[in-house]
């Protein structure tokens, strides 16, 4: 590996002994100490950050400059090259509402969108909202929701100028394109307009950064004036508002990762109180659309895994009423449902590969969208209209850009209104994806999904970056990414291992890979590994493993698991404390994770469980690959202090191997840099790191 010509010695974090016991047992942790005790006010202004944790989050980005720095010109070659793949003045594909038709888009070198619209037919285009010239005076920025009233007059529109994603509101009139004095701050960001456009209804968040609370804000009166609609009294449940799909509704949709309850508030009557659609019961997820005075309901309810989809009226929605409409098949997921006036759109997934069905509600005659490469991505993309027989959907796959076609439910016809461009060109036809089955332990097969260049010799020599997430239920599409052509077009193989805790295999694959059977997900990375290597992709010390968030715990574990695979790991705000984070109830995330992982305050088991394979808590005496952990200071998902903890620990224990380096963004979240652009230097940095892990940091192409 190629080093630094002058690298700094690496930071000896201090050892203040801590520990703790619970369950009859003991816990030491010397690193407890860089959790800053007034975490809560370092979100909202990080300068108040504890010095002494400063200076060594300080010294940590020097160290990792100092092993990085050679790597500058590559990164800025990546830069380049990432950008010159970006069209930079895209525009989304204009979606009609009444007699406008609405889109966002980006200016020549603009790093934040505008938000406009133009007449429904066509012609010049109107912009409201201008994301660069908003950002200009904060090192920060990034816009929330963004919602224009039914009357077209007005604009909601939200921001975060910290990273830390306390959002605020404020409202433009289309006219002036002025702000009016209404701010409404702390919020998660997300608005529903009532029908008269006289008020709207918001999540505020608390002081744990809990959204719990919505609210109703009156325009040209001052937030403490606002009404409180709905509090949620289950700190381990969190809320968050949208518009039905006729728009007659604001939805309150509250839940864990197990449990869901959503409750109506009529937008033609907005001081009138919510009404619950079916009460809370444990283990039982719902969501629910609605078309004139009946209500179809996506459920996992009667151990439909899988789920299914009924039907309630609309006056007598509680579960005793629900009908099977779409009834469970078990390996068919439902992800998700769409509601139009004549039509019901369901994006379903079987083996890993998703489909659109579309149903007509008069005819009950179904149809199917679906393509034919060995592993792609497809979504619908929603519309402000009800009345409508027009679908909107995106396409892509690993070698295909992204493609929105406008498809007529009635007449089956589709329409390419965009395809991705790529300005420095791309010719599909030289790369090659496909797909392998890796068998785990117990014999579940776990999909990967893999991009490499038209003749790459696959004789084992090639080096590899396998991502992985595993976590909540979320699959990891095999879509389109322009970025990874850097690494691909280097000589790398792009793979993704499609592993249990996502729902790429269905709800089964997910409830597999969570709580007490949590290291299906580490083992079923560790044998996506091994199988790439018995299939020549790659071989052992020629892979560099990439995840972030709960997907860097999958990092943390493999490095103690399977580290002797890699040849590097990147893991990006990585969730690696998972005993103490899990025991501090007062973090903003905790208790409504406690379903996920398990509660270790209430339960031994479940103590018990987290500490066997908690990153932190299980670093060894051992060789490690190189690990580069990345920070955000104001992130309040996974907070700073998780990857700075975890490298203190590993350089303090390691046997060999390493280096071991920490990056902290120091004015940015759990997102990383704001800016389109910016964003890229983050991502040169971990496709750096794994070209010099591979090494390969002088590669050209």
């Amino acid at each position: 590996m190629t080093q630094a010509k002058t690298p700094s010695q690496p930071p000896v974090a201090l050892r203040r002994p801590h520990s703790f016991t619970r369950h009859g047992i003991t816990v030491t942790d010397d690193y407890a100490w860089l959790k800053d005790e007034k975490w809560q006010e370092v979100l909202r202004d990080p300068a108040v950050l504890d010095p002494d944790i400063r200076k060594y989050l300080d010294e940590e980005n020097v160290y990792t400059e100092s092993l990085l720095g050679h790597t500058s010109s590559l990164q800025k070659t990546l830069v380049r090259e990432m950008r010159g793949r970006i069209k930079e003045d895209d525009s989304s594909v204009p979606s009609p509402d009444g007699p406008f038709a609405y889109f966002r888009r980006f200016r020549e070198g603009g790093q934040h969108e505008l938000f406009g619209r133009m007449p429904r037919d066509g012609g010049e285009g109107h912009i409201v909202l201008d994301g660069d010239a908003l950002a200009k005076d904060h090192t920060y920025f990034k816009f929330g929701g963004s919602r224009h009233s039914n009357d077209h007059k007005l604009h909601a529109w939200s921001a975060d100028t910290k990273g830390s994603e306390y959002f605020s509101i404020r409202v433009r009139e289309w006219a002036t394109g002025k702000d009016l004095d209404d701010l409404v701050e702390e919020t998660d960001g997300g608005v529903v307009w009532a029908a008269d456009a006289k008020s709207f209804f918001y999540v505020k968040l608390d002081d744990n950064h809990r959204p719990m609370q919505v609210w109703r804000h009156r325009l040209g009166t001052q937030q403490a004036d606002d009404t409180l609609v709905y509090e949620e009294q289950d700190s381990g449940w969190f809320t968050h508002l949208h518009e039905s799909t006729s728009g007659r509704f604001c939805v309150i949709a509250g839940g864990d990762h197990e449990t869901s309850e959503q409750r109506l508030i009529d937008l033609a009557n907005p001081e009138a109180p919510p009404r619950l659609v079916a009460a809370r019961e444990d283990g039982v997820q719902y969501s629910l659309a609605d078309r004139g005075d009946e209500l179809f309901i996506l459920t996992n309810a009667d151990d439909a895994i899988d789920f299914k989809i009924v039907t309630a009226p609309l006056s007598q929605p509680e579960r005793k009423n629900w009908r099977d409409l779409i009834p469970y098949r078990p390996g068919i997921y439902i992800i998700d449902l769409d509601l139009y006036a004549g039509h019901l759109v369901r994006l379903e997934r079987a083996n890993a590969l998703p489909s659109i069905v579309i149903r007509d509600l008069t005819t009950r005659d179904e149809h199917a969208i679906a393509f034919d490469e060995a592993a792609y991505s497809l979504d619908t993309m929603g519309s402000y209209e009800f009345e409508t027989t027009n679908l909107r959907f995106a396409y892509s796959s690993m070698t295909t850009p992204s493609e929105v076609y406008d498809y007529d439910m009635v007449t089956r016809t589709r329409t390419l209104r965009k395809r991705q461009e790529i300005p420095s060109g791309h010719d599909a036809a030289d790369y090659v994806t496909t797909r392998i089955m890796a068998k785990a332990q117990d014999g579940a097969e776990v999909p990967v999904s893999i991009l490499y260049r038209r003749g790459l010799k696959l004789d084992g020599s090639a080096p590899l970056l396998l991502y992985g997430y595993g976590s909540y239920g979320m699959a990891m599409p095999a879509s389109f990414n322009a970025n990874r052509l850097s690494l691909v077009d280097r000589g790398f193989v792009y793979a993704i291992a499609h592993i249990r805790g996502g729902a790429d295999k269905g709800w089964g694959w997910y409830l597999d890979g969570k709580r007490e059977k949590k290291t299906n997900s580490f083992d079923d990375f560790a044998v996506s590994a091994r199988a790439l290597i018995d299939a020549k992709y790659t071989s052992a010390k020629r892979i560099v493993g990439h995840g972030g968030s709960a997907g860097g715990m999958l990092m943390g574990a493999v490095a103690n698991r399977a580290g002797e695979l890699f040849a590097g790991i990147v893991a990006e705000v990585p969730f690696v404390d998972v005993l103490n984070t899990m025991l501090d109830d007062t973090l903003p995330l905790t208790p409504p994770e406690w379903p996920e992982w398990g509660n270790p305050i209430e339960s031994e088991k479940d103590f018990r469980t987290i500490l066997s394979y908690s990153p932190y808590d299980n670093v060894a005496a051992k060789d490690y690959p190189a690990i580069l952990a990345m920070g955000g200071l104001t992130d309040p998902r996974v907070t700073y202090w998780e990857p700075a903890k975890w490298i203190a620990r590993l350089r303090a224990t390691m046997s060999g191997g390493g280096p071991v380096l920490l990056r902290t963004n120091m004015g940015a979240g759990h997102g990383g840099a704001s800016g389109r652009f910016d964003r890229l230097d983050e991502v040169a940095i971990v496709y750096a790191f794994a070209l010099w892990a591979a090494g390969m940091a002088e590669a050209r192409v």
